[in-house]
């Protein structure tokens, strides 16, 4: 029998892995109270429908995580309450944030989750949990996939300088 073999669960987590599971909850609950907070200030319905699977989805991940973490004597990060709902035409306009600001900070966490789950399955040493974090990659690619062709329809990229391979731009 080799180092650490056998079933996973039946393994320690070393600290990585403690501390990647632990702070990907983390992040999560605080990006769920945020996710709801931006729910109300949303007018686009297609935006608060992804922002609301993403709250489903964090909530889900989370759920798995706190187990793995509880079943080896890790107390999670504490759960935000929920935010309370209320209309986006409830909020003064210079208070409120618009449709692309929202879905910007979305994508850009949506890369970051991406970052931290590839982290994650890098240093893991249990099977288990590595699995675990790519199907959350996997779930976070479908869901940015969703969120890119949102933004391209509405119109809410700004787009890089774009490289035309030496072709003069059309003025």
């Amino acid at each position: 029998m080799g180092i650490l073999s056998g079933n996973p669960k039946d393994q320690p987590m070393h600290y990585g892995e403690v501390i990647g599971c632990w702070a990907y909850v983390g992040a999560n609950k605080g990006l769920i109270s945020a996710y709801q907070t931006f729910i109300n200030h949303a007018g686009d319905e297609g935006l608060k429908k992804l922002l609301q699977e993403a709250v489903d989805m964090m909530r889900d991940h989370d759920k798995q995580i706190e187990e793995v973490l509880k079943e080896n004597g890790i107390m999670p990060p504490p759960t935000l309450p929920d935010r309370p709902t209320c209309s986006a035409d409830d909020i003064p306009p210079g208070a409120r944030f618009m449709d692309p600001e929202i879905s910007g900070a979305v994508s850009i966490n949506v890369g970051q989750a991406l970052v931290s789950c590839s982290q994650v399955m890098g240093q893991c040493l249990r099977e288990d949990i590595a699995a675990m974090f790519a199907k959350f990659h996997a779930d976070k690619v479908m869901f940015g996939a969703k969120l890119l062709k949102l933004n391209k329809e509405k119109g809410w990229i700004i787009p890089p300088p774009m490289h035309l391979n030496g072709q003069q731009t059309k003025e």
